[in-house]
């Protein structure tokens, strides 16, 4: 069997086979690398509007948004950015091991890293309840009658889109590992053809970085 610098092998029996479409698995490599780059900049750029918006409105009402941000728990906030930090780890472990042809370590630290996914989920789940018990909203549907600000449901109106958005990455994320764990079960990953898993631990990683950014901005700055 040939192979690439990046460890793609080409026809050997029972391996990866790259599309027809390809010139070759380096071309196939490349391509669906440069594919998920650039739909990660569009997640980006996505984000960052929402970001620049945020910071708009910040500048407007700054007292308004410091009382927002005195209702989050940021201990729960940073226990969840510690736990998205570990499941970045063990993600890049999981591509390391099946670059490696190690099965059975890739599928413990793609299941290490579901666990994260999930332990994230339900942290937000907790904090979601509690302000949704206090009549606590985004937009018309605020009820919290304790508010010092007329307008404090502008804050949580982006405190739920921003960590709301990301929590829904959080679980298409989830549903992408349990896809390249099933098939890493299956044994169809290896030294010679871990493109998806690589590319999963993209999107892994940069849902991982926006909320690096989305904690200080809600929770710390406020």
């Amino acid at each position: 069997m040939s192979t690439d610098s990046h460890g793609h092998g080409h026809v050997a029996a029972g391996e990866h086979h790259f599309a027809h479409h390809f010139k070759s698995a380096q071309h196939e490599y490349e391509a669906s690398k440069q594919g998920i780059w650039l739909f990660m900049a569009t997640e980006i750029l996505m984000f960052g509007a929402i970001f620049v918006a945020y910071a708009i409105f910040h500048s407007l009402y700054p007292d308004m948004f410091a009382e927002g941000a005195s209702h989050l728990n940021w201990k729960m906030g940073f226990t969840n950015t510690l736990v998205l930090i570990f499941s970045s780890f063990t993600m890049a472990l999981g591509i390391f091991y099946c670059q490696k042809n190690d099965k059975k370590k890739a599928v413990l630290s793609l299941v290490v890293t579901l666990l994260c996914g999930a332990t994230f989920m339900v942290i937000k789940y907790f904090e979601y309840q509690h302000k949704f018990h206090l009549g606590i909203f985004p937009g018309k549907w605020f009820a919290y009658t304790e508010a010092k600000h007329s307008n404090l449901a502008l804050y949580f109106s982006f405190y739920f889109v921003m960590s709301g958005l990301h929590g829904l990455h959080v679980l298409i994320g989830m549903g992408l590992i349990t896809w390249v764990l099933i098939r890493t079960i299956k044994g169809e990953f290896s030294s010679s053809f871990y493109t998806p898993v690589e590319g999963v631990g993209l999107f892994w990683h940069i849902v991982d970085l926006i909320w690096i950014y989305l904690f200080p901005i809600l929770y710390l700055i406020g």
